[in-house]
């Protein structure tokens, strides 16, 4: 018996069925909002008070420069540590999400 011929309706529909593109469409339109919330809330809340907490003041404009090479350290060093919060916070929340299920993690 020969298969029947989908059409490109037909076959486009199963490949988003089959491969859950919907759902992965949806965890990435909700991942970048989560990302604009927690980077919002590490630059508006978090920073100030670490910058405070920190002499100097402004802090990420800290250069160092080498001879004709000028190094953004206070840049790189903020980089890091919004990174560090930022995944300090996803972490809690996919440690919150996940306390229910009961599934081996392997």
């Amino acid at each position: 018996m020969a298969e029947e011929k989908k059409g490109l309706v037909q076959e486009f529909m199963d490949f988003l069925m089959k491969y859950q593109v919907i759902g992965l469409a949806v965890a990435f339109i909700i991942g970048a909002a989560a990302t604009k919330m927690v980077t919002a809330c590490v630059a508006d809340i978090i920073m100030p008070v670490i910058a405070v907490l920190i002499p100097g003041g402004d802090w990420r404009t800290s250069v160092l420069q080498l001879g004709p090479v000028k190094l953004l350290v206070g840049d790189f060093v903020g980089a890091i540590i919004d990174f560090v919060i930022i995944a300090l916070v996803v972490f809690l929340i996919v440690k919150y999400m996940m306390r229910g299920d009961t599934s081996k993690k392997i």
